[in-house]
């Protein structure tokens, strides 16, 4: 399954929801973010332990509006004893990630396998 907004995808892979921003996400307005908010957020709220990766592959960097994005997915993910993590993420993204301190939140993985594999195990 894979929805989309925008340059926005969601699929499902073995029980695990993959969100995949496109490279532009840094330029996206917060109405945009909040429609690919809605499309994320569903299928979780319906999932018993909603495990999630964020693949960052096609992003080179963002902003607050998208971690704001992450940030709320991880508060509706936890609750329910879910896991989100990401991947692929670009040397630029990493860093942004390590100085607001979001790495020790969210693990990190070089690939979609990687990560996918460490939420089903």
């Amino acid at each position: 399954m894979s929805e989309s907004i925008q340059d926005f995808r969601i699929e499902w892979h073995s029980g695990v929801l993959i969100v995949i921003p496109g490279g532009d996400i840094e330029s996206m307005k917060w109405d945009l973010i909040e429609q690919a908010a809605e499309v994320v957020m569903a299928p979780l709220e319906e999932t018993d332990v909603p495990l999630v990766v964020f693949d960052l592959s096609e992003v080179n960097y963002f902003g607050s509006v998208f971690l704001s994005l992450m940030l709320r997915c991880h508060k509706t993910v936890k609750p329910l004893g879910g896991e989100l993590v990401l991947c692929g993420a670009s040397d630029m993204a990493e860093e942004l990630l390590r100085v607001t301190a979001l790495d020790t939140l969210w693990a990190i993985y070089s690939s979609r396998e990687q990560a996918i594999e460490a939420l089903a195990g």
